[in-house]
């Protein structure tokens, strides 16, 4: 949970390719389009590996995110270890299995990678949040068809340097890749994905396990 979860809870995703979808003609067209797709949406589920890189560090996770509105994430990292990270519209809470401590901190003070997945929700406007929005030709999409957007988020220009989002055909987000100004990189991959999925309001509480402690942080990060 590096530098970036203010951004996530601020913004995503794929059921269909049409191939014969028609594609928007610009950065602006093809944002507006992502838009509209998201602004109606009130729940997610999907797998997803997540790829950090920084100077000296590699590291790669997978497991199963939901999101439901308003601003209510869990990420169950599966592998290579079990940990969690939820969000409950009013406090974020961060725990690992065993460990006999669990944080917690407002999500008012969360500085956080995970906090652009708020575009998944359809919360904001891509072409209003994101400076310099361009389409990304020099950037090779994971998925053939795929197009890939360009900005730096507006509210988060301390810490990150570029935004990608690769869109799908069918105007959902695949893929973030968010580039940090301390030189890291972060890319998150979706796949398996649900939309408007029925999850209980009870999924995004956090209750401590027997013996274990809530701290307050300032700031969370794994």
């Amino acid at each position: 949970m590096q530098l970036l979860f203010s951004m996530f809870l601020f913004l995503i995703f794929i059921p269909g390719r049409g191939a014969s979808e028609a594609r928007p003609a610009d950065a602006r067209d093809l944002a507006r389009a992502v838009d509209a797709r998201y602004n109606d949406l009130k729940s997610l589920k999907s797998s997803f590996v997540e790829v950090y890189q920084s100077p000296g560090v590699s590291r790669t996770e997978s497991g199963t995110l939901w999101l439901k509105k308003p601003g209510r994430m869990r990420w169950e990292y599966r592998v290579p270890q079990e940990k969690l990270f939820l969000t409950d519209s009013e406090n974020a809470y961060f725990y690992v299995p065993g460990e006999r401590q669990a944080r917690k901190s407002s999500l008012q003070k969360i500085d956080d990678l995970r906090s652009p997945l708020r575009y998944l929700l359809g919360r904001t406007k891509l072409e209003k949040d994101l400076d310099a929005l361009s389409l990304a030709p020099d950037v090779t999409p994971l998925h053939a068809g795929n197009l890939v957007l360009r900005g730096v988020p507006k509210a988060m220009k301390d810490t990150i340097a570029e935004l990608l989002l690769e869109v799908s055909p069918a105007h959902q987000i695949d893929r973030i890749v968010i580039q940090g100004t301390d030189d890291s990189i972060t890319d998150f991959r979706f796949a398996q994905i649900e939309e408007n999925v029925n999850i209980p309001d009870s999924f995004f509480r956090f209750t401590p396990p027997p013996g274990v402690t809530i701290i307050e942080d300032r700031q969370l990060a794994h």
